[in-house]
């Protein structure tokens, strides 16, 4: 993109280039792309009408006031609207830039704030979501948690949110040991990326993941030390906490890394996939890291890529027939580009046939946290999903993000409708598993 002369800088005290405001040229091919526009259709709510509000917002223009932040805090991050700009506007960049820059000049209200906080804390940090699973894991053994969600329709709607946004039942915690080896003749070394939420909520999906690449010839390497890629707090501004994780995970990865030809990175979930593969542009003016930043974000690859390049080794017939839709993950789709590699493994597995879904790339509104902070909108974005499940008579819903899974299961069950949703991988190893 060529941007005009003299306004490539950033300029004092603001966050973005002028010329990355002016390459939208207001055409408004984004509103049908931008799942929040959809649901409420104010140019507020737009690609279109955020850009205008950020320039704004950077230019003095308007003050920094709740009304304003409110309209970009609405924001998904899903991207959607990059796929359909025919111009190339860099939103992604210019929406994580503001979001640090708002929270350095806005203060929220007590309980936003504090609510905010406690979720970054919670998801981001392994060792305090495990503690607070601990009694949650209690009170499903003891049939307490399966009670309360069977009384979820006659609580306040935000409470039945936060209870239908609880896996049911929860996975038991994934514990890896630090190298698996191949089965049969080895084919590629990888590295795993595990994280943060994953191995704690997703437990069964991380095992999934590292049976479907040793099922596939693949090495499977744990980094130690590894934690948060630094998505979540990224994307909700706190730039500050976001670089401090993703230090952690960038040092781990590079110790673990053999000289000589450099492994795959491999990773499970969409939005950590496409901030890793961001890690070049995060540590540019990191001296120490920059050179290992880029070399990072060039091997980075989701498990699907991986598996649908290898290609899958031949799995067993006999598996049940189903109708499935697939729901693609807005980091996935829209920020990476993956579309084909995860419908090409669905349409590998015996017994599975893939049907198509409306609005198949429009966000579900999982979006990191976007859930919690953003509950009623949320709801009524997983409800058009939920709609379009319906309309297509899709017997089971995959997708290829463990917190689109979520999003979409609690919307489905909301719904009263018994249609599970699973990970690509889950599927895969499952159907590996009638070997």
């Amino acid at each position: 993109m060529m941007h005009r002369d003299g306004l490539d800088a950033i300029p004092v005290g603001g966050f973005a280039p002028t010329a990355r405001f002016l390459d939208c040229v207001h055409c408004g091919l984004c509103h049908s792309a931008c799942p929040t526009y959809v649901e409420l259709g104010t140019e507020a709510d737009s690609p279109r009408g955020r850009i205008h509000l950020m320039r704004a917002l950077q230019e003095g223009r308007l003050e920094v006031e709740a009304e304003a932040v409110r309209h970009l805090d609405l924001c998904v991050g899903c991207r959607g609207c990059e796929t359909a700009c025919p111009s190339g506007v860099a939103y992604g960049e210019l929406i994580e830039a503001a979001r640090p820059w708002i929270e350095e000049r806005h203060r929220r209200p007590f309980g936003e704030r504090s609510r905010r906080r406690l979720t970054l804390v919670i998801l981001t940090a392994p060792r305090t979501l495990r503690a607070l699973l601990v009694p949650l894991r209690g009170l499903e053994a003891l049939g307490v948690l399966a009670f309360v969600r069977r009384l979820a329709r006659h609580l306040p709607p935000r409470m039945r949110s936060w209870i239908h946004l609880l896996p049911a039942p929860l996975a038991p915690r994934a514990t890896l040991p630090l190298e698996t080896a191949a089965e049969g003749e080895e084919r590629a070394a990888v590295q795993l990326l595990v994280g943060c939420v994953m191995p704690e909520l997703f437990g069964g999906t991380v095992r999934s993941t590292v049976a479907v690449l040793v099922a596939n010839g693949c090495r499977v390497v744990v980094p130690p030390g590894q934690g948060c890629c630094g998505a979540l707090a990224l994307h909700a501004g706190d730039r500050t906490r976001a670089l401090a994780q993703a230090r952690q995970t960038l040092d781990a990865i590079v110790a673990a890394t053999p000289s000589g030809a450099p492994p795959s990175i491999v990773v499970n979930a969409a939005g950590c996939g496409a901030m890793m593969k961001d890690y070049g542009a995060l540590f540019a003016d990191d001296p120490e890291r920059a050179a290992h930043a880029r070399a990072i974000a060039a091997r980075v690859r989701d498990a699907t890529e991986i598996l649908a390049e290898l290609p899958l080794r031949p799995l067993p017939s006999g598996g049940p027939a189903r109708r499935v839709a697939y729901h693609d993950p807005c980091h996935l789709a829209h920020v990476q580009g993956v579309r084909s590699a995860p419908r090409a493994l669905l349409a590998a597995i015996p017994g599975l046939v893939v049907v198509p879904m409306e609005d198949e790339d429009l966000c579900c509104g999982s979006a990191g946290h976007y859930n919690v902070m953003h509950p009623a909108l949320a709801r009524r974005l997983v409800a058009r999903k939920v709609a379009a499940i319906r309309a297509g008579g899709a017997e089971l819903v995959a997708t290829a993000n463990a917190g689109c899974a979520l999003q979409l299961e609690a919307g489905l069950r909301a719904a009263g409708l018994a249609i599970p949703v699973r990970h690509v991988l889950d599927l895969l190893a499952e159907a590996y598993a009638r070997r």
